[in-house]
């Protein structure tokens, strides 16, 4: 700073005297000032709630879990000691009304408190095992494969493991009685519960299929004994059959695009060009006649047209309402085509999916996507007829050609068969009606 206000010509203070004080330092110790209470200053960069959370002014650490109490999180931040007498604990007894033994406890109580039951019998839940008598055994309950001292022992068990079907075939008594499996033992309690449900009046009844069962668990063991070369043998097939769906899925996606190449070239042919309506008259003497329509190629269009939804079989859990959704080439238009006739006609656009459902709602649907080719394919026949007609008006002046009304899509709207093909244009040798 010196040499900057020698520059600017600036006054400067005078340059105070080098000692030797000054240098070292005095001797004397400083006066101590007495500590006052420090209050802590929260470090620059820090949010004042988070400060607030790491420190106080007693300095003691904040709680672990919240707490509603004032202070650290403690009922009592210091025990208060007054001329009160302490209570009393007392060493009880108590029984738990959930045992059936009458078994005596005890534990530290104080004697003030009111003797309450105990709170833990509460967790102590117990199934409703179904009992019978004999007489209900003998008309209702005979079985050749189970004896009654059989099916006594195995409610028994049913009784005293709460219906721990595992934990029961475990215990079964198999010096009396025949080993039986975990299957067997809940199809014979299972028919029980259900005879007697039925006989009580009961409409809902619990029945257990123990073939299903035998069946899903040796599935399972197949599965889980596979071989390193049965896994990878899988995993192949999956992946061979998903090339071949693709593979199929491009065939029908190429063979798609040439039926639309094929029909928009049959519509270009039979349609008259913009470009006829500038040719003199003299050039259109003898204009050659358009074509007849396919018959075949029609009745080929009509049998291709639809929805064709697809198969879906791979392995493992799907969705049955993957099969209502509509494939990939089906257009935005033809969409809200079939959205709208569900309206009109009052159904869901997404139903249940049952099995019915399904195949009902997607034939309906593709039946739907049929009428709207079949519409699209009479306007272009009611095209091509008014396009015959100015034809010939132009070649015959001062005649017009009648379309007869079974033509005409106001007559017979509705009448017409899908398979039903109308010639509309008429064989080369049938005469044009004046």
């Amino acid at each position: 700073m010196a040499d900057v206000r020698d520059i600017m010509e600036l006054e400067r203070p005078a340059t105070p005297e080098i000692t030797r004080e000054s240098i070292l330092g005095t001797d004397k110790p400083k006066k101590k000032i007495a500590p006052t209470t420090k209050v802590s200053k929260r470090p620059e960069g820090m949010h004042r709630e988070v400060f607030a959370l790491l420190y106080n002014d007693n300095k003691d650490v904040p709680p672990l879990f919240p707490s509603d109490t004032v202070g650290n999180g403690y009922k009592q931040t210091k025990i208060k000691l007054g001329m009160r007498k302490p209570r009393k604990w007392k060493w009880m007894p108590f029984t738990n009304p959930a045992r059936t033994d009458n078994a005596t406890f005890y534990h530290w109580r104080r004697p003030s408190d009111e003797p309450k039951e105990y709170p833990f019998a509460k967790f102590n839940k117990k199934v409703d095992v179904p009992t019978y008598t004999d007489v209900e055994y003998q008309q209702h309950l005979t079985c050749d494969s189970w004896t009654k001292e059989e099916t006594d022992h195995l409610i028994d068990l049913a009784q005293r493991f709460d219906l721990r079907f595992i934990i029961m075939a475990d215990r079964y008594d198999t010096e009396k009685f025949s080993k039986r499996s975990v299957e067997e033992l809940k199809d014979r309690y299972y028919k029980i519960y259900g005879i007697l449900a039925k006989l009580n009046g009961e409409k809902k009844i619990y029945t257990y299929d123990a073939d299903h069962e035998k069946r899903r668990k040796e599935q399972l063991k197949k599965l889980y004994e596979r071989k390193p070369e049965q896994i990878e043998e899988e995993q192949f097939l999956i992946t061979e059959l998903k090339k071949i769906e693709a593979r199929k899925k491009e065939r029908e996606r190429k063979t798609q695009d040439l039926q639309k190449l094929i029909s928009q070239a049959d519509i270009q042919n039979d349609t008259p060009r913009k470009t006829d309506k500038k040719i003199p008259k003299k050039k259109l003497a003898n204009p050659s006649r358009p074509s007849r329509v396919d018959t075949n190629y029609i009745l080929q269009a009509v049998e291709t047209a639809g929805i064709k939804f697809p198969d879906y079989k791979n392995s493992g859990v799907s969705l049955r309402s993957q099969r209502m959704k509509l494939p990939a080439n089906v257009g935005q238009k033809k969409s809200k085509g079939i959205e709208q006739s569900l309206q009109e006609m009052g159904l869901e656009l997404n139903p249940t999916p049952t099995e019915d459902v399904c195949q009902h709602f997607n034939e309906l649907r593709s039946d739907m996507v049929l009428l709207m080719e079949i519409k699209s394919a009479l306007g272009t026949c009611e095209y091509e007829l008014q396009s015959l007609r100015h034809q010939y008006e132009a070649l015959a002046p001062g005649k017009t050609l009648v379309i007869p009304p079974q033509l005409t899509s106001s007559e017979h709207e509705g009448k017409v068969a899908a398979g039903e093909i109308i010639d509309v244009v008429g064989s080369p040798g049938t005469p044009l009606n004046t």
